[in-house]
């Protein structure tokens, strides 16, 4: 397979980043969802990701440091990277965490 558009032009990181994230968030199924980052990912990406989300509930409900690492397995720099992009990212971990909250 080309890495290249119809145009004949390769396309930038960031095109193939926003393709990426439309197409996910255009499947509105969890199990078709499921399959596709099945496919697309490695189990140890996808349990990289999850983690992460795992980390992300955590921080947010103000949950020690050593103790999330404890349940989760994740390391104190995974963890303080996590809260960094919670506190002081794009705003994503903070605006799912409060779709989520009753």
């Amino acid at each position: 397979m080309s890495n290249l558009r119809a145009d004949g032009h390769k396309p930038n990181h960031e095109t193939r980043v926003d393709d990426l994230i439309t197409t996910i968030a255009s499947l509105g199924d969890v199990e078709l969802t499921k399959r596709f980052l099945r496919d697309l990912c490695t189990r140890s990406e996808l349990d990289a990701m999850a983690q992460r989300w795992e980390v992300a509930q955590l921080v947010d409900q103000s949950v020690p440091y050593q103790q999330i690492a404890r349940r989760t397995g994740a390391s104190t720099a995974t963890i303080t990277r996590v809260a960094q992009w919670l506190r002081h990212g794009e705003g994503g971990y903070a605006s799912v965490l409060g779709k989520l909250k009753p």
